[in-house]
């Protein structure tokens, strides 16, 4: 979760790394702070708050130097408050470092630190890092080999930033299983947690993987093996995304923006995965099982994955919360398995554990990922990227539709090489899969009137959203977008399920969100309507139909498509009336409260 940014070079340090933190802030927001070194002394500011707001009040911008690393924080051990706040230092005051990840062993660590007279002034397991490191120089005469030593000790994930006064030309950084990349410069160099941190200055990267650690100076980078100390080849990759690409281009808010970025991201996911999708498709006819493991909002895109798999390529995968598989599907996986892994990042911890066991027991393992380089490409036999660009709000948008784009083709391409759909059919969505985005495009012109709605329903307590077959993860995914950004309790179910319990919750005025599409299950939604209709819900109807209207409170009117791309387009509406509910309720949809974009620790 955490952000971490360093930087060496000419500039002034502080000025990038406020740059860097504030494209890194998506990640974590409760506190922030910057140690850069000047002279051989260390200069270090930091506290509770946002990124604007502690520039002004510590005066980051300030601070003198042309090395340091800074941080912004999503807290795991010890609460929100300027002590805790990273950047972290040993007694000496000589080592600074900042963390992104939990070291589970810290407290034992903590207790044989104490035990050597050290001093704690945190709550965080970040300190005991740069007090172990300390007590390992006291034996070394390399600051290397000192923090190789302590960090051979921890047991959990980090990804660290590290300065030292000693080493005045250049900054240390360590990966293991949270994300980190170094990016590479002319007479500078950079790290950070996420390329948009660093790609005002530069698009060639290089990626470390796990247990790897990185020295950079103004001229050079090495990267070496933890385990062993070794040089470790490395090859620099150039990103294709620019800076404009993670800006907000005139929007209020990020969120905003990528919504409307759809119809583009859309179209770039299918010329993007054009060229290859047969020959994955190909590769996972082989398999019998099939697994999909995921999280969150990726979960949701798995889940509308197996209704397309099945419904086309009469193929049924298992889909798991990748928190859940690695614990209750481990036996069921061998070499006859092929997982699909779904995830925004690329780093998303319980789903790279997921692949990584997966690995293990002999599985092929396909990666879906929007982030070229990330360690989930690293770890799959394959992958597809969904090509939607930068994403920095945390409430996932076009990293959603993208992935279904993706999975939809896949599904097409497989029902293809298995021979389980009429091939007419299958061309025929094909075709229409293409005009996806002038169809997102046609939804989006519904924002004036969700605007309106959601000044109407900025109050309610409740929402329950309801779809069947395969609309219910449609009807998950707008809930999540709710609860994630405007902090209002939504449900989303089957709208079989509302008669076996969720019914008794509907009183006078409850919004009902029905996502009602034609296709075979159409005739069963109007019911549940009615019923809800009769218990006094508010009902806002999601359909093509317009005897919808009749029977609802609101109808958006979607256009005419096939059921099967429908969880594409009628995400998108959800997506906006979610958005303009958090503006209104005064939140900040970019940050929603305890969450951060991407999830590194399990």
């Amino acid at each position: 979760m955490c952000g971490i940014i360093g930087y060496i070079g000419d500039r002034p340090a502080c000025e990038v790394i406020v740059k860097g933190l504030k494209r890194l802030e998506y990640r974590g927001y409760d506190s922030a702070g910057i140690v850069t070194e000047d002279g051989g002394r260390l200069y270090i500011r930091k506290g509770a708050g946002r990124i604007d707001d502690l520039t002004e009040k510590l005066g980051f911008l300030e601070m003198p130097g042309k090395r340091g690393i800074g941080h912004t924080r999503w807290a795991t051990h010890g609460i929100p408050n300027d002590i805790n706040a990273h950047p972290q230092t040993d007694c000496t005051g000589r080592i600074a470092l900042v963390h992104n990840g939990i070291i589970e062993n810290y407290r034992e660590l903590r207790e044989e630190l104490l035990r050597r007279g050290h001093h704690f002034d945190s709550d965080t397991d970040t300190e005991v890092i740069a007090h172990l490191i300390e007590e390992e120089l006291k034996s070394s005469g390399s600051f290397e080999e000192a923090m190789r030593r302590a960090l051979l000790r921890l047991k959990g994930s980090f990804a660290l930033g590290i300065v030292y006064t000693g080493e005045p030309d250049r900054l240390y950084f360590v990966r293991n299983e949270s994300p980190l990349v170094l990016g590479i410069g002319d007479g500078e160099n950079f790290a950070a947690s996420d390329v948009p941190a660093f790609l005002e200055y530069t698009n060639r990267v290089v990626f470390l993987d796990d247990r790897e650690y990185a020295i950079i100076t103004r001229n050079s980078w090495t990267v070496k093996s933890l385990d062993s100390g070794k040089i470790v080849e490395k090859t620099v990759q150039e990103v294709e995304w620019t800076l404009e690409m993670a800006e907000k281009a005139g929007y209020p808010h990020f969120m905003l923006k990528e919504i409307h970025e759809q119809p583009r991201a859309i179209r770039d996911a299918i010329h993007g995965n054009a060229g290859i999708i047969r020959s994955v498709a190909e590769e996972i006819a082989k398999y019998d099982r099939v697994f999909i493991v995921a999280m969150g909002t990726s979960y949701h895109a798995g889940l509308v994955a197996k209704y397309l798999f099945q419904r086309l390529a009469k193929k049924v995968p298992i889909v798991e919360d990748a928190s859940e598989f690695r614990y209750e599907f481990e036996e069921l996986v061998d070499g006859n398995t092929l997982v699909i892994a779904i995830t925004q990042s690329g780093e998303t911890a319980d789903t790279l554990a997921a692949m990584k066991l997966a690995r293990r027991k002999g599985a092929k393992v396909l990666a879906i990922v929007n982030v070229v380089g990330s360690m989930a490409t690293r770890i799959a036999d394959f992958t597809l990227y969904t090509h939607a660009g930068p994403e920095i709000g945390v409430a996932a948008t076009k990293t959603y539709t993208t992935q279904l784009t993706v999975l939809t083709m896949l599904a097409i391409e497989l029902a293809r090489v298995l021979g389980t759909a009429d091939q007419g059919y299958l061309d025929e969505l094909e075709a229409e899969l293409s005009a996806v985005p002038e169809l997102v495009e046609r939804a989006l012109r519904h924002e004036a009137s969700l605007r309106e709605l959601a000044e109407e329903l900025k109050d309610k307590r409740d929402f329950f959203y309801i779809g069947r077959g395969i609309s219910v993860p449609t009807a998950l995914e707008g809930a999540l977008k709710l609860k994630e950004i405007s902090y209002i309790h939504a449900e989303g179910l089957s709208a079989g399920e509302l008669k076996h319990g969720p019914l008794a919750l509907l009183e006078d005025g409850v919004p009902v969100v029905a996502i009602a599409p034609s296709g075979k299950t159409f005739d069963k939604i109007v019911s549940n309507i009615e019923e809800s209709r009769a218990r006094g819900a508010f009902i806002i109807s999601i359909g093509d139909r317009e005897e919808l209207g009749r029977i609802s409170d609101v109808f958006v009117q979607m256009p005419e498509m096939d059921e099967l791309l429908t969880p594409i387009v009628y995400i998108v509406p959800l997506q906006i009336l979610a958005y303009h509910l958090s503006v209104l309720r005064g939140n900040d949809p970019d940050k929603p409260r305890n969450l951060a974009k991407s999830v590194t620790v399990e």
